[in-house]
């Protein structure tokens, strides 16, 4: 009977951890420190949530991933389609970015990257 509480009580405390671990792993995931990624290239951080990750810099453009709050590392940013939020403001500079441990390039409109219209550091394309 002892063996069987134990062995429910240690049970109990993995699978705790596991969705305790899950949950701190996504919220800690976004507070990763800069320059984690190439250091050749410029980190940003992407401070909204829900943002969409373009294939091309406009919203007609196929929707690669949706990421919230996390740093990436930016490859250039250039102009592109004017992206309108009301709660936000209005822009036409996109950036690309690749994820620290990826090579994929997708688009995010400059509104929700840290840094203003033209993101300081980031060449243009």
């Amino acid at each position: 009977m002892k063996r069987l509480i134990s062995r429910t009580a240690m049970g109990l405390a993995v699978a705790a951890l596991a969705v305790g671990g899950l949950a701190t792993t996504a919220q800690a995931a976004p507070a990763a420190a800069a320059n984690s990624g190439d250091p050749a290239l410029t980190d940003v951080y992407v401070w909204a949530t829900d943002v969409n990750l373009r294939q091309q810099p406009t919203t007609d453009s196929p929707r690669l991933a949706v990421r919230s709050q996390w740093w990436a590392d930016a490859v250039c940013q250039t102009q592109g389609q004017t992206v309108r939020d009301p709660a936000v403001g209005t822009n036409n500079w996109w950036t690309a970015v690749q994820e620290f441990a990826g090579s994929d390039i997708a688009w995010v409109n400059n509104l929700y990257i840290r840094g203003g219209v033209k993101i300081a550091g980031v060449p243009d394309c």
